[in-house]
């Protein structure tokens, strides 16, 4: 499997495993879901599920036939292309309302805890 991604040099996890800098090629052995997460500095991260279904000639029917009397060996490569989107800076009035909104939260009291959640904590 091969990902490549524009633009290049996003860093690609699979299922959670980091493979490196796109473009980058990975063997699999089963086929199925893969959870594909893309991070690039500049750009959104992407998470997706890319399927990856067998190949025609691996199913119930055909196996036999592919497996022991064709000659040679079949090779499934796969190759995705993602195109990542440019990050979005919220307007600067955002940013400043929501500073204002945490700074205003941060110097309140906070709340009593309810009576006797510490009770018979700290005695001997």
């Amino acid at each position: 499997m091969t990902i490549r991604t524009d633009p290049p040099g996003a860093l690609v996890s699979v299922n959670g495993e980091e493979l490196g800098p796109s473009p980058v090629s990975k063997s699999f052995t089963y086929y199925g879901d893969r959870e594909v997460e893309l991070v690039a500095d500049g750009y959104e991260r992407r998470r997706l599920v890319q399927p990856t279904p067998p190949p025609w000639w691996n199913n119930a029917l055909t196996e036999f036939v592919t497996e022991n009397l064709i000659p040679l060996t079949l090779r499934d490569e796969r190759e995705f292309f993602y195109q990542l989107q440019p990050a979005s800076t919220p307007p600067q009035t955002d940013v400043a309302r929501r500073a204002e909104a945490l700074r205003a939260q941060a110097q309140s009291r906070p709340p009593d805890p309810p009576p006797g959640l510490f009770e018979g904590l700290f005695s001997n």
